[in-house]
């Protein structure tokens, strides 16, 4: 496995702790990410997107939706069961998880929603009016008054002493 030192990045930049902090837990994490539960991401406009993760088994009680320091946090627990089931053959996985997703500046969680075993999680990206690219308008400079003719008739005369 190939290891980068991003502490380059740390000593030539300022204020960008949270994409280098991204960075380095990306690049040091191992190659096997857990798979459970599968999950989709998804653009459903230009500034909207949708989590959807299959939580087949599980209660919308027992499913949890955070934000967190600019980090989506979808967690689940399954209530433990009064009496105990003999399963012949168990192939529907209701083990608890917990799966964190990275959110961009600007993002927000507008929604979740569950049905038919699938949890869709609505985002929108809302830019501060400040960071919206503005048209300025370039203001024309005032035309130059006419130099005054001056005519040589209508002058005074000068009286010389």
């Amino acid at each position: 496995m190939r290891t980068f030192d991003l502490a380059p990045l740390y000593r030539a930049t300022v204020g960008f702790d949270r994409i280098a902090d991204m960075m380095d837990r990306v690049l040091t994490t191992d190659v096997a990410q857990p798979s459970y539960p599968p999950y989709n991401i998804e653009k459903t406009d230009e500034n909207a997107y949708r989590i959807s993760i299959a939580v087949a088994g599980f209660t919308p009680d027992e499913l949890s939706v955070e934000v967190r320091e600019a980090t989506l946090v979808i967690s689940a627990r399954k209530a433990d069961d009064d009496k105990q089931t003999h399963y012949l053959h168990r192939g529907i996985a209701t083990r608890a998880f917990e799966r964190r997703f990275a959110l961009a500046d600007h993002m927000r969680v507008t929604g979740a929603a569950h049905e038919h075993g699938m949890l869709h999680i609505e985002l929108i990206r809302e830019m501060p009016e400040a960071l919206k690219p503005r048209r300025i308008e370039i203001a024309r400079a005032p035309a130059k008054p006419a130099q005054p003719q001056i005519d040589m008739k209508t002058l005074p005369e000068t009286v010389e002493t």
